[in-house]
């Protein structure tokens, strides 16, 4: 199936394989994609004329504010911000960028964690913030985003409209430009899937071997001649293929009316949020509640586990922070959530030696306000941030945990602002094969983010520096990164690190590219030759051209 829109010379050239309606959305640009018909979706109309995008430059009040996402530590300084408002119109941006011989990137909601996005090199930004639209689109048989839409703004719609949801990430402010194609992950995951796991299409702005831009449709239908550029949007990362102008989902074998074509979400959660004191916990009790942690989720990650409704975040702080948290959230739908979370708590608690406190008491809250409950929401769009990221299959080993311990109990960095999220992981999320999608880590059983914040760029160095150590501090059995192994596998993409690809930090001998994508990577490869030959659409850890490094 497929739906191409083609832009020569400034006039729209549509080829629309099958159906009159015409859509606006999220593009893609494929290859020289030919096949079968596919009835193209209803929606927001285009314009007729392709009318240009508004284009800002230095100098324009915007300007600032459109050269940085919410990482303060990278600004760019472009000839050209584009802000396209259809499909149309990106495809416009990109032909008159691509024939100006202009470096590409593209921003969609602006939570890059490195200089993908705003590099020096970058010449022209095509920012997708207008083509935030979110619906029902009843050609396709699909919900739609805009590749500007933001996860919050996608959630509310979805509950509001129809009772529906998508399992993607807790922070309301990202944005599905970016979250989407990396194969986010977010609450419901355990019960749900990846967010991957619901998508139904992509529309991409894509470069042709020739220069020409144009738009195509991909979809997950296997018959699709563009389905491999689908599958590359299903875990290999953003800024890779094209620029993605709309995102359509809908459940795998999902039919009927629209309420019937996504997961109902809870009507309502059990949400509690717990502490350990620092100044309680010696190496021991420590070892022990990091020890628990890791061996309840080895325990209850399968599939059919009861625990498939619960969502956990273990955040050992550094001591400068005072505490060791835990937040959770329990489906208050399962038979007996009350006492799971329960029993839940007293295993993680097992044997630790130091009473566990409440920071926010077990209560019930409704799942629109769930979503934007602290324990797991955040952002703050003024500091300054890296992170790291690693995948388990077990817990954390003894030496790990030991070497955990010293490096955020035994030092004088007195920053509070270091925290490890330690999130469970698994269930569902581990029911699809690990190339089924793009997105290959399969059977994990914890999901850890590794995170600095500051706000002064004089911090810099001293932020990073630590940062770094106790990631490879803990990795140290393994070159200083979370190899593939029995108790390790890679990393997130989307918890972009650029460290991976410097042997200063990633001594394993293991490639970026195999923590990310394993096994995956050499058919994401040949999708980036199929749909961006040219290679105009790249950034420190694209993926690469075959032959490339």
């Amino acid at each position: 199936m497929a739906t191409e829109v083609e832009y020569m010379g400034g006039v729209s050239r549509r080829t629309l394989l099958a159906g009159a309606a015409s859509l606006s959305g999220s593009a893609l640009v494929a290859g020289a994609a030919t096949g079968a018909a596919q009835a193209a979706p209803t929606g927001p109309a285009r314009s007729g004329a392709a009318e240009p995008a508004p284009v800002v430059v230095e100098g324009d009040i915007r300007y600032p504010a459109l050269t940085r996402g919410q990482n303060q530590r990278f600004a760019s300084r472009p000839e050209s911000i584009h802000l396209p408002g259809t499909t149309d119109q990106a495809v416009g941006a990109v032909q008159d960028a691509v024939r100006a011989g202009k470096r590409i990137s593209v921003r969609g909601g602006g939570h890059c964690y490195e200089d993908f996005v705003d590099h020096p090199e970058v010449q022209a930004i095509v920012d997708l913030s207008r083509m935030a639209d979110i619906g029902y689109d009843a050609g396709m048989g699909a919900f739609y985003a805009g590749g500007g839409a933001r996860l919050g703004d996608v959630y509310s719609t979805l509950f509001k409209g129809w009772g529906v949801t998508l399992p993607g990430g807790s922070c309301p402010s990202v944005g599905v430009g970016g979250h989407v194609p990396g194969g986010g992950y977010g609450n419901l995951s355990r019960r749900h899937g990846l967010i991957v796991d619901h998508l139904h299409a992509v529309e991409v702005v894509v470069v042709d071997a020739e220069g020409t831009a144009r738009a195509v449709i991909a979809t997950r239908d296997p018959a699709d001649p563009n389905h491999d550029l689908w599958w590359a949007h299903t875990g290999g990362g953003g800024g890779s293929f094209g620029v993605v102008t709309r995102y359509f989902f809908r459940t795998p074998g999902a039919t009927g009316e629209p309420s019937r074509l996504l997961p109902a979400p809870p009507s309502t959660l059990f949400v509690a949020w717990l502490r350990w004191p620092w100044d309680k916990l010696d190496e021991r009790s420590f070892s022990r509640l990091v020890r628990n942690y890791g061996t309840w989720c080895e325990e209850n990650s399968a599939p059919d586990s009861p625990y498939r409704g619960l969502m956990a975040r273990l955040d050992p702080e550094a001591r400068a922070a005072g505490q060791v948290l835990l937040s959770v959230q329990m489906d208050t739908s399962v038979p007996g959530a009350g006492k799971l979370l329960d029993d839940f708590i007293a295993a993680i608690n097992d044997g630790v030696g130091v009473d566990v406190e409440f920071y926010q008491e077990k209560h019930e809250l409704p799942f629109e306000q769930g979503t934007g409950w602290p324990g797991f929401a955040g952002g703050n769009p003024t500091e300054r941030y890296k992170y790291k990221s690693s995948y388990h299959r077990k817990g954390l080993t003894d030496d790990q945990i030991g070497a955990l311990y010293r490096v955020l109990a035994e030092t004088d960095y007195d920053h509070p602002g270091y925290v490890l999220t330690i999130a469970t992981h698994g269930c569902q999320v581990n029911a699809v094969a690990p190339d089924a999608t793009a997105q290959p880590h399969r059977d994990s059983v914890l999901k850890l983010l590794w995170g600095t914040t500051w706000a002064n760029p004089s911090e810099d160095a001293k932020h990073i520096d630590y940062h770094r150590n106790v990631y490879r501090s803990v990795y140290a059995g393994t070159g200083g990164v979370s190899v593939p192994n029995d108790v390790t596998d890679g990393c997130f993409i989307n918890y972009a690190d650029g460290d991976l690809a410097d042997p200063e930090w990633n001594s394993s001998g293991v490639p970026w590219h195999e923590l990310y994508f394993k096994g995956n990577y050499p058919r994401l490869q040949q999708a980036k030759a199929a749909y961006d030959p040219q290679d105009i659409f790249r950034h420190a850890q694209s993926i690469r051209l075959p032959g490339q490094q």
